[in-house]
């Protein structure tokens, strides 16, 4: 099953996307793709999508899960992003905090911060908790998993290597996690480790990967995680990019205002951004 939320920040209803792609109204069923619903979504699979409500006209898409206490990201997880970065894969996963703040739909602009000159892009595995993990095996991990979505990791390279200090304060400026279109359930995406992912700027192709290529898979990573803190339902875990970020380019390659970005993930649905200046 694929699901989304639609209609204005912060004020997002949930819906369903039937086999046309369109939106059906889940407003009368569940309240939002958030909390306690992403814990027994397999119960909204007896709902004929027919029967739904269908989404009239053309609607922002908010991001595809609502509530989320922590946005975790993986970095350096793929061997060949890690050598354009001139760094080693981590013996471990390096994680990092991307604030919940900078989560915003999967078509709402790219607000480059003032004075920035780096912003840069990442396209993005991501996953969604659906249910509470801590301490979990890799056997086990994937029952976790609410759903898998596409994520625009975007990163300010001069805030994120060249201050000092953690990284975070690199990867959170307002609106640096799209995040959506869809949440996709298991079931559907299929073989999560061998998706192919792109990422074009201005109709170039820059980023042409596979997620066959991460080096911390996805149950590790649940395992892994879970064993420094708790994951909750609607905790977004974002796994790393391939190669192809302006930080690799030579000379490297930044986002100015009037950029537009476009990305996706097979089966994960894409994403479109206009860089705009922040005000």
């Amino acid at each position: 099953m694929k699901f989304a939320r639609y209609g204005e920040r912060g004020a997002e209803k949930p819906a369903l996307v039937d086999a046309n792609g369109n939106l059906r109204d889940l407003s009368a069923h569940v309240d939002d793709i958030a909390g306690d619903v992403l814990t027994r979504l397999d119960d909204l699979k007896s709902i004929d999508p027919e029967s739904l409500p269908l989404v009239e006209g053309e609607q922002r898409l908010g991001a595809c899960v609502g509530q989320t206490g922590k946005f975790i990201c993986i970095g350096l997880n793929y061997a060949d992003h890690a050598a354009e970065s001139g760094m080693e894969v981590p013996p471990e996963p390096v994680i990092f905090a991307k604030y919940t703040s900078a989560i915003c739909g999967p078509n709402d602009p790219i607000i480059i911060p003032r004075g920035s000159e780096k912003t840069d892009w990442e396209v993005e595995l991501g996953f969604v908790i659906g249910k509470k993990a801590k301490y979990v095996s890799e056997a086990d991990a994937l029952d976790h998993v609410a759903g898998f979505c596409l994520i625009n990791d975007v990163s300010e390279r001069a805030y994120q290597i060249e201050r000092a200090g953690q990284w975070s304060k690199g990867k959170s400026s307002d609106n640096f996690g799209p995040t959506g279109p869809w949440l996709v359930t298991p079931d559907e995406v299929g073989d999560f480790d061998n998706l192919g992912m792109w990422l074009d700027v201005n109709g170039e192709r820059v980023q042409d990967g596979s997620t066959a290529t991460m080096v911390y898979r996805v149950p590790h990573l649940i395992s892994y995680l879970s064993q420094f803190f708790t994951l909750h339902p609607g905790d977004i875990i974002s796994t790393g990019t391939p190669p192809g970020v302006g930080l690799g380019f030579n000379p490297p390659r930044y986002l100015k205002a009037g950029d537009v970005v476009e990305l996706g993930i097979q089966g994960l649905g894409t994403q479109r951004q206009v860089c705009v200046d922040d005000e």
